[in-house]
């Protein structure tokens, strides 16, 4: 059997091959016969897949590791579903390449730190470099594997790097398109704005998230990333207002209180981040759409953007 990628599979279409499990989870449906909702993927993409008549005495399969699986893929609610025939953990004796099951960012991790810490080496203000170095510390080699996302935006290995150096490109645009905006305090809100994840998601170094941590469903990647840059602030001595304006960068950079953030922003380099920061997240995800629809049709509906996504054949004589 030829094996297809998650993006390639179609209704009715027969899968055979590994897959990483990204969740599972044992349920019983409306009968109370038990099963196994699960969510696998490739480095192409993700499916939700079901595996019925579960027996109870077998373990389910473990999050972050990869399974061999045969099944068919069908539709439910106008969306793609495999359902699972037969699976089995990966042993010793198999030979799987997980760059083929990880998604990850398309630049190498030391790549994206050295333009990150490039661009903190050229700060002019001591006190926002300062705060950055410790930040950047503080995360530490968790970085070079953390996701964005566990299924949004730059859900990858090195998501979050991936994110944050594109904002990086972005920023250094807008500083020149409006030189009368900080520069400095710019580009340090865009490399701090989203630290608060590492402690938001549970990560494994594959870049797969399994859940929230305690911390991201209490208070979220916003409020603990101020936390953070109070302990920053307290351990270089930097204090005062380039503090306070961090923090609303951080706190204001969802935009609005239905995303997140409690305060909308409130002068021009918190303003810049947070549309940098749309236009990025937003710009990731419709290409993740874009390249797993055929030329000349609609994605599913994506829910992140709520609606579909259409890929153009990009010719003057399409139809």
């Amino acid at each position: 059997m030829e094996t297809y990628r998650v993006a390639q599979l179609i209704r009715d279409s027969r899968f055979e091959g590994w897959l990483m499990v990204r969740s599972a989870e044992k349920k019983t449906d409306r009968n109370d016969r038990g099963y196994v909702d699960l969510n696998l993927g490739d480095r192409s993409g993700e499916m939700n897949a079901k595996i019925w008549n579960w027996d109870p005495r077998t373990e389910v399969p473990e999050s972050g590791r990869p399974i061999w699986v045969r099944g068919l893929v069908q539709e439910y609610n106008g969306r793609l579903q495999l359902r699972v025939e037969s699976w089995r953990p990966a042993g010793p004796e198999d030979r799987i390449s997980m760059g083929d099951l990880v998604p990850a960012a398309p630049r190498e991790p030391g790549d994206m730190m050295r333009e990150i810490r490039e661009t903190v080496d050229g700060f002019e203000n001591a006190a926002l470099k300062r705060l950055t170095e410790e930040m950047l510390s503080m995360a530490g080699r968790r970085l070079e594997w953390f996701p964005a996302a566990q299924r949004m935006h730059h859900a990858e290995r090195s998501g979050l790097l991936h994110h944050t150096t594109d904002m990086l490109r972005l920023a250094r645009a807008a500083a020149e398109t409006y030189p009368w905006l900080n520069r400095d305090l710019l580009f340090a809100g865009v490399i701090l704005h989203d630290l608060g994840k590492l402690e938001e998601l549970k990560s494994d170094e594959s870049g797969n998230v399994t859940d929230y941590t305690r911390d991201g469903q209490l208070l979220g990647h916003l409020v603990r990333g101020i936390t953070l840059l109070d302990r920053a602030a307290e351990k270089t001595g930097v204090s005062g207002e380039c503090v306070v304006l961090l923090e609303h960068m951080l706190l204001s950079h969802h935009g609005e209180p239905e995303f997140g953030s409690p305060r909308p922003p409130m002068f021009p380099e918190a303003e810049a981040l947070h549309w940098i920061d749309m236009m990025d997240a937003r710009m990731n995800t419709m290409k993740g759409a874009w390249e797993k629809t055929p030329e000349g049709a609609f994605s599913e509906r994506i829910f992140s953007l709520d609606r579909r996504v259409y890929h153009p054949r990009y010719t003057e004589d399409a139809e």
